[in-house]
């Protein structure tokens, strides 16, 4: 049987107890009254001999399916199934070859000595950084089967924001498209077979007339030329969103985007709220939470933020502050961020909070869906409406040349 080795919370002496997993240690522990800090295979143990080599099994898992797995594996520690028993069970439940695979991994692991964390970072997606911290905030608590359902409902509700966004974005990218299509033929196709018979018949065509013409021998000569000076667009783009500078510049513009700036600062703070409440209400330390939450914000300014808010609080200095200063996120969470430091209670403000501030994505998302397809509609007006003049204006001239 293997050997932990364990320093609890507050102490300065480490100590050793025997038990068949990591999970019973920490639950021998905690019956005992002491809570690790830090538990780890003593050298030497059988447990250490025999745990294998490091390996990296990463595999796709959508994240509707991995969040069902987390609240699965909650649900059966919650039951009062041991860990290795837990696992077990949800592997002779029909899953897939790729999940037999890493719930084996995940067994083997534990059953020789292993966290659950640990072998989780040792298979790699779809477990991530933040999945890992709450399972390792979960195991060092004894409350796993409590974390892990928080985990879950914080993956649930970032995969409900994301549908809201692609159904709120769908058919006005529908409609972009029909548009963009609509608009082609007609330039390339229609516009050219109406106009090549009045060439002949005057010197010289209205300045609309020449545009549309213009553009239309472009890409009906130059059709090449367009599609490779669209691929060098995209390598360039996809460049500078590598490069720290560019993609800080480029990410600071899109949060100053009319209705889309609001919308992607809406959706990072909601993610932010949830994120930072969840690991906070883990009984993970604020400052690591501040930066496992930082990469949840998909947008380079406000990761700088955070990161001004971790030096801050290295300093022993509030959240709070540096938050306001930035002027990225709303007045309403910097109050909410204060009071939670005031009354030592965070994670319960926040909680709240994102309740509001997810509420508050929704309507920015319906605002979208309204605004956006009217203005789609405008521009496809205006477009349609040049071209017409375009084609009207030849034919006038010609009319009076002709009386």
């Amino acid at each position: 049987m293997p050997v932990f080795r364990y320093k609890p919370v507050g102490g300065v002496m480490s100590g050793t107890i025997e038990a068949p997993d990591r999970a019973s240690a920490i639950r021998e522990l905690m019956r005992e009254g002491i809570t690790p800090s830090d538990l780890q295979v003593a050298e030497g143990s059988s447990a250490r001999r025999a745990a294998g080599p490091r390996v990296n099994g990463g595999m796709a898992m959508g994240r509707a399916e991995f969040a069902a797995f987390i609240r699965e594996l909650a649900t059966a520690l919650t039951a009062g199934l041991p860990l290795v028993t837990s696992l077990r069970t949800m592997q002779r439940g029909g899953r897939s070859g790729s999940q037999f695979r890493m719930l084996e991994h995940l067994i083997g692991r534990v059953e020789h000595g292993k966290s659950l964390a640990e072998a989780a970072r040792e298979w790699g997606k779809p477990f991530d950084d933040l999945t890992i911290n709450l399972i390792v905030a979960g195991e060092a608590s004894g409350k796993l089967d409590e974390v892990l359902r928080q985990a879950a409902g914080l993956l649930d509700g970032d995969l409900k924001l994301r549908r809201a966004v692609v159904s709120a974005t769908l058919y006005p990218a529908i409609l972009a498209g029909l548009i963009s299509i609509a608009i082609t033929v007609m330039v390339t196709v229609i516009v050219p077979k109406i106009l090549e018979p009045m060439q002949g018949e005057l010197v010289e065509l209205p300045w609309p007339t020449q545009v549309v013409q213009g553009v239309a021998g472009l890409f009906a000569t130059w059709w090449w030329a367009v599609l490779i000076f669209i691929g060098l667009l995209v390598l360039v783009s996809k460049a500078a969103l590598r490069d720290e500078t560019w993609r800080l510049a480029i990410d600071r513009a899109v949060l100053r985007i009319p209705l889309f700036g609001r919308l992607f600062r809406d959706l990072a703070v909601a993610r932010f709220t949830r994120t930072l409440g969840t690991l906070t209400g883990a009984g993970i330390p604020a400052l690591q939470a501040l930066r496992i939450t930082k990469g949840t914000l998909a947008n380079k300014a406000m990761e700088r933020v955070i990161e001004d808010v971790c030096e801050q609080v290295s300093a022993g200095k509030t959240i709070a502050d540096p938050m306001e200063r930035s002027g990225y996120f709303p007045a309403m969470l910097v109050q909410i961020v204060n009071l939670g430091e005031r009354s030592g209670r965070l994670d319960e403000t926040l909680a709240q909070a994102a309740e509001a501030f997810e509420e508050r994505t929704q309507t920015s998302l319906k605002l979208l869906l309204t605004a956006l397809p009217p203005m789609l509609v405008v521009i496809l007006a205006c477009v349609v409406g040049f071209i017409v003049v375009a084609i009207l204006l030849p034919l006038m001239d010609l009319q009076e040349a002709m009386l």
